[in-house]
């Protein structure tokens, strides 16, 4: 998908990873959906860095857990641009409980307000953008999901059952929207946001240099990294549907020897 004058819609883009990802598509010609539920003024300084790239960009209020606010959304995108081209699922949400053996610290209501966000709300999305994709005979879709969806690490089990879910969510759309529509989705490990920050607390600087340390690369993700690869699945991918892609400096794999 070629992206001069392509539009997007990027959820959770005020700050963070979707914020790199507007930008990034910003930087590359495309018109792009800002899209926030609180961070208005984070999302106004997004818009500007895009406009300043030379973007259009249209900024809408929407909490995707809501189906009507997902239409809205979608329909706004519609109405000044006539298409849409590419979609990055990227908001998100969780409830911290790093211990996970403490089953007791987490109700079914955490599990449906995570759920509500991180699974459904990004079918929400994909459900809106779908008649638009279709009838144009082309699209792309990315999943901002998580390392924690595959081996259930991170801020708490519903969060990683959660992401989970959206990976086997993005398997299924995957074969269901094929061949005008594309699905994949890109798995951080450790990124260096004020959402992840705010999730670790004072144990952040700790985390961070531990994760490095385990990491062949010896390095966190930055947002413009994870960026990067939802921006190359969104677009220069044009085989590749069904897909996740791990993005933690192979942290996963463990240190190199030499590191050790």
């Amino acid at each position: 998908m070629g992206l001069e004058n392509a539009v997007c819609i990027v959820t959770g883009s005020a700050t963070g990873i979707g914020a790199a990802c507007a930008t990034g598509l910003a930087r590359l010609g495309c018109r792009i959906v800002i899209n926030y539920t609180r961070s208005e003024a984070e999302a106004r300084q997004t818009a500007a860095e895009c406009e300043a790239a030379g973007a259009e960009t249209l900024l809408v209020r929407a909490n995707v857990a809501e189906d009507a606010d997902c239409r809205r959304m979608a329909d706004a995108a519609l109405d000044k641009w006539g298409r849409i081209d590419g979609l990055i699922n990227n908001a998100g949400t969780t409830k911290v409980v790093w211990n996970h053996s403490d089953l007791q610290a987490l109700s079914a209501q955490d599990f449906h307000n995570i759920y509500a966000v991180n699974v459904i709300g990004a079918f929400q999305m994909i459900r809106a953008v779908e008649p638009a994709m279709r009838k144009q005979g082309r699209g792309s879709i990315v999943n901002i999901s998580s390392r924690a969806g595959i081996d259930s690490q991170g801020t708490s089990i519903a969060y990683a059952a959660s992401k989970g879910a959206m990976n086997t969510m993005t398997i299924g759309l995957a074969r269901a929207l094929g061949p005008q529509i594309r699905v994949n989705a890109v798995c951080p490990g450790f990124v260096e946001t004020r959402w992840l920050q705010g999730a670790v607390g004072e144990r952040y600087e700790a985390a961070r240099a531990r994760f490095a340390a385990g990491s062949p690369l010896q390095r966190t993700s930055t947002p413009e990294d994870i960026a990067d690869a939802a921006i190359w699945l969104l677009t220069g991918a044009a085989m590749v549907t069904g897909e996740f892609i791990v993005v933690d400096g192979g942290n996963r794999l463990g240190a190199s020897p030499g590191s050790r």
